[in-house]
């Protein structure tokens, strides 16, 4: 039976028609489950975060109350002390002790997970209203908007290394185009289509004003991220992700560059425009996915709420989630094009691959590249939390004035050192 079914698949997968959509399918859902499920996870973290930095530890010590054991005992004392009572168990003994290391005597804590699972059951059992003055369709097509272009940019993030087997080759990636990037920047740009289109579907001067900001905002600073990496492609010489994530695990990291031919003098003098555009890509992401401090399109202090103001339910949830995979994809393409993407540097994906296998090395990879991602979508979350909001004129000021200055001087520097230093 076994043999029969082996055989099955053998079959199956010989046949490159179905070998090529059963491995797209199979990407298809880890790449859509990586974006999806680090959205509770940015949550969580932003949860947990903000209550260290404002000393506000509601959501780190929220737990499920022991309701029926304190119902047992009073507030002042201890709530599991009638308890050991009524079986005759010392307060001081053994399964007093064990009762105390699992916080028996208090709520169950689970790290605060309480809060965020209420929130989204809040949110989707909310009843779902509709304005009578809107314009339905485009109210209603706006929250999709903001949502899908993260989720099919993410496409083509490679996740890991490819892997050679004998029905052909497996690239970790749901889509291996050559122009990855234009890819990218082509759909990443249809996101505020979302934000215009609810600000003015609302019919209400508030949102209408956070719709305006956000399109302003996201075409200047998509102007100054898209020239911000042309120093990158001067360098890497293409635009398919996972050629660039494999240049920088043979030659180093665009901003570690410590191994391979890294070493080299032009690469450590390309380390100043690398940095540059680093900066700016980096800033561009947080003004792309309206995080503060560039949340000027929900500004509550302007605008009550900005674009989502006559949104509820789960609609309203489909704007943060938006905001959410639009962070998760925007850390990832930084982790890409700057710190080598799913490689372990220092020659550990070549050691893997050669000494423990390709699945293994694959898996390995596939870990380094979340680890980063988890550190960026902390790093994400401690600048909401640490920097205040910038005023209107401020944002545009820096996307006009310096970014795009910056960016452009940024490429004939790059183009210089390229050029007289060999």
């Amino acid at each position: 039976m076994i043999e029969a079914i082996c055989q099955f698949f053998d079959d199956l997968l010989s046949n490159p028609v179905w070998f090529y959509s059963i491995t797209t399918l199979l990407k298809l859902v880890v790449c859509f489950a990586v974006v999806i499920i680090f959205i509770p996870i940015c949550v969580f973290i932003e949860r947990r975060v903000a209550g260290l930095i404002q000393d506000r530890p509601g959501p780190n010590r929220a737990g499920i109350p022991l309701t029926i054991i304190r119902s047992l005992g009073s507030k002042k004392e201890i709530p599991f002390v009638k308890v050991l009572d009524f079986f005759g168990f010392p307060h001081d003994g053994r399964l007093a002790r064990i009762f105390k290391y699992f916080r028996c005597d208090k709520d169950i804590p689970i790290f605060g997970l309480v809060q965020p699972a209420v929130d989204g059951a809040k949110l989707f059992l909310k009843q779902d209203f509709t304005p009578p003055f809107v314009r339905k369709f485009y109210f209603w097509l706006a929250p999709a908007l903001v949502l899908a272009p993260p989720l099919v940019t993410a496409a083509v993030l490679p996740l890991a290394g490819e892997v050679e087997t004998k029905y052909g080759n497996i690239s970790m990636c749901v889509a291996n185009l050559d122009i990855g990037l234009l890819w990218i920047f082509a759909l990443a740009s249809l996101s505020v289509y979302g934000l215009t289109l609810a600000g003015w579907a609302s019919n209400s001067k508030y949102p209408f004003l956070g719709g305006v900001r956000a399109s302003a905002q996201m075409i200047s600073y998509e102007i100054s991220m898209g020239l911000s990496i042309i120093p990158l492609l001067m360098i890497y010489g293409h635009l398919n992700l996972q050629n660039i994530v494999q240049y920088q695990a043979d030659n180093g990291w665009m901003l570690l560059p410590l191994w391979g031919d890294g070493l080299s003098e032009q690469r450590w003098i390309l380390l100043i425009p690398i940095a540059i555009s680093f900066i700016i890509f980096l800033t561009s992401i947080f003004a792309e996915a309206n995080r503060t401090p560039f949340d000027m399109a929900e500004c509550e202090t302007d605008l009550v709420g900005g674009y989502h103001t006559e949104y509820s339910s789960m609609k309203f949830a489909l704007f943060f989630m938006g905001e959410y995979a639009a962070m998760v994809v925007g850390s990832a393409l930084v982790i890409t094009l700057f710190l080598g993407g799913w490689s372990m540097g220092f020659g550990l994906d070549a050691w893997c691959a050669d000494n423990l296998g390709q699945w293994w090395a694959v898996l390995f990879q596939f870990i380094a590249f979340l680890l980063k991602l988890l550190f960026f979508c902390y790093f994400f979350v401690w600048v909401r939390w640490t920097l205040p909001r910038f005023r209107y004129d401020q944002v545009m000021k820096l996307g006009w004035l310096v970014f795009f200055e910056l960016a452009v001087v940024n490429i004939f520097i790059t183009a210089a050192i390229l050029y007289f230093v060999q």
